[in-house]
């Protein structure tokens, strides 16, 4: 038995490497669009940029939409019909999308496209699914790891490649780069990712199990984690401001190019991936994760408030580095939110704060696209391009409030409902 298992792990593991590419290029092929979609919007609109951007937000929210549909669906259906299909099919659809994108000649084609790329998208879950099937227990945490630093390092790349290569080809050239890349990455899967999910252990599709909503049942067992959960989500609410609106907001009012675009959503990856990846390993043990938590809230407050009211482009990169200390928040909150479910329930946890993160992603780019086109452009009562930083910086605020309300329940030992 033992020397079955280890049979079959072998070809996965040295399957890894693939996965980490594939999830390196998804997210650079995220970042690529950053800088030029603006321009991709306005030329098959015809519109401004104001009007563009609400263009933008839709764009957003139906690509977030069907991620947050499709993710427990496409982690199902690899429980069915086994990892590989579905990962080398999301893979086709993904290059063909790209390609679908690079070529819209209209916004409903454009549309189409993002409906297509956020449904493949979803197969985050599969390649997670792939990981687990391929590591031993002890070695699963250093995996995982390893596809977060392909999803950081993925989010470092991609806006920077998009700028450069939309200011040097013109803004459809990055989408038939990742186009390319995908279908690059499709053909080497196609010759070495083998299957990991063995059929004695695949079962039926179950609409009930694939059921995305279904996460948020977990914070009706543990109503003490309430209050921090509505913290995380008027956080992250707030934080869709940068990715949502920055390419519209820098180009309107700094007037920067894709190049310029690219290289501070660069440098927004770099200071974030510093934080995370090193100062909270050396804060979170000295201060404490309430202490952490109020102070990464507070930093945003700032950075968001000086964002939108920031006279220089030239500024914003002290603000950058300054508002990467932000990044102590989100870990903060889920270690405390991790402490205060028993032991057997921290998969449901991760799922509910995947939920979380899930609907801020719908709702926050729509939200603050409309805001940024009703302070811009010519038709503007206020002309105040970054009105959708101070209501980020506004929802952070509001955001500490129930964190303060559940200091006192968060100081508890483990609530009741963790015991027998």
């Amino acid at each position: 038995m033992i020397n079955m298992m280890s049979a079959a792990r072998a070809p996965g593991r040295n399957a890894l490497f693939f996965i980490f590419i594939t999830i390196l290029i998804n997210m650079i092929g995220f970042g690529v669009i950053m800088p030029v979609m603006p321009d991709l919007v306005m030329e098959v609109t015809g519109l401004g940029r104001s009007e563009a951007a609400r263009w933008g937000g839709l764009l957003s929210m139906a690509y977030a939409v069907m991620q947050f549909i499709m993710m427990p669906v496409m982690g199902s259906l690899s429980d069915r019909y086994g990892r590989r299909p579905i990962i080398l099919g999301s893979l086709a659809a993904y290059s063909f999308d790209f390609l679908l994108m690079a070529l819209a000649p209209s916004i409903a084609v454009l549309l189409a496209a993002r409906i297509l790329a956020g449904s493949f998208a979803a197969t985050f879950t599969t390649a997670n699914a792939y990981i687990a099937d391929i590591s031993p227990p002890e070695k699963r945490a250093a995996n995982f790891g390893l596809m977060g630093a392909a999803f950081g390092l993925g989010f470092i790349i991609g806006p920077a490649l998009g700028g450069i290569i939309g200011d040097e080809f013109g803004h459809r050239a990055p989408f038939y780069a990742v186009s390319a890349l995908g279908f690059i990455n499709l053909i080497y899967g196609w010759i070495f990712l083998p299957e990991t999910h063995a059929k004695e252990n695949r079962r039926a599709f179950d609409w009930r199990r694939a059921n995305a909503l279904g996460a948020f049942r977990h914070f009706r067992q543990y109503p003490v984690i309430l209050p921090i959960a509505l913290t995380m989500f008027l956080y992250q609410l707030a934080h869709w401001a940068f990715p949502s609106v920055w390419a519209y907001f820098a180009g309107e009012r700094f007037g920067w190019s894709p190049k310029q675009i690219g290289f501070s959503l660069m440098a927004v990856g770099l200071t974030s991936a510093l934080v995370q990846g090193g100062l909270t390993r050396i804060v979170m043990p000295k201060f404490g994760e309430r202490k952490a938590a109020f102070f990464g809230a507070s930093v945003a407050v700032i950075a968001y408030l000086g964002y939108g009211v920031v006279p220089e482009g030239w500024m914003i990169y002290p603000l950058i580095a300054f508002g990467a200390l932000a990044g102590f928040t989100a870990p903060a909150l889920q270690g405390i939110m991790s402490r205060t479910v028993p032991a057997d329930a921290q998969g449901q946890l991760q799922g509910a704060i995947g939920s979380i993160n899930g609907v801020s992603m719908i709702i926050g780019p729509l939200m603050m696209t409309q805001i940024f086109a009703a302070f811009s452009g010519k038709d503007a009562a206020v002309y105040l391009p970054g009105a959708p930083f101070l209501v980020a910086s506004l929802l952070t605020a509001l955001a500490i409030i129930p964190l303060f309300a559940a200091i006192g329940k968060i100081q508890r030992p483990r609530i009741a409902t963790a015991q027998p």
